[in-house]
């Protein structure tokens, strides 16, 4: 037997409040919209507190857990954070430079859970590359095949 993986869920309290958190300040698109629960194209959903709990008969629903994250990756970073930072979002920390060397930050949404978002991982090479560092260097440093280091600083 097995199961298919379709996506991951969060449950919110207020459908609206995040939907347009989602939408503006991550750009996300909306695939489906059932009311109490929505489907972004991206590949994750959220799904209103009230109703998630009359589905499952639990109500015992645990907010800022710090448990989970969603990931997200943008080339435009610095530009990204600075928006969050003006509309109030409350960061886990700031952009910083994880031991891969790939730029990251995390802060929260409107009901607690983590978001990540990352500098593409193209864009991490580029930028060590920029800075001096070989091809085999970056491999090493990131972690990564250098076939995928080399396609990356050729611009593929």
């Amino acid at each position: 037997m097995k199961a298919k993986f379709i996506c991951p869920l969060f449950v919110v309290r207020d459908m609206e409040v995040s939907r347009k958190f989602y939408e503006n300040m991550l750009g996300q698109e909306v695939e489906y919209d059932f009311g109490e629960n929505i489907s972004f194209r991206g590949g994750f959903s959220i799904h209103l507190m009230s109703h998630y709990a009359s589905l499952t008969g639990n109500s015992d629903i645990i907010f800022n857990s710090n448990n989970a994250e969603l990931y997200f990756e943008s080339g435009e970073i610095n530009e990204l954070r600075d928006a969050l930072t003006l509309s109030g979002v409350r960061f886990v920390h700031d952009i910083r430079e994880q031991p891969w060397r790939q730029q990251v930050m995390r802060f929260y949404d409107p009901d607690g859970h983590i978001i990540e978002v990352g500098e593409p991982l193209d864009y991490t090479a580029r930028r060590l590359s920029g800075a001096g560092m070989d091809a085999r260097g970056i491999s090493e440093a990131m972690g990564v095949p250098q076939q995928a280091i080399d396609a990356w600083l050729q611009g593929q």
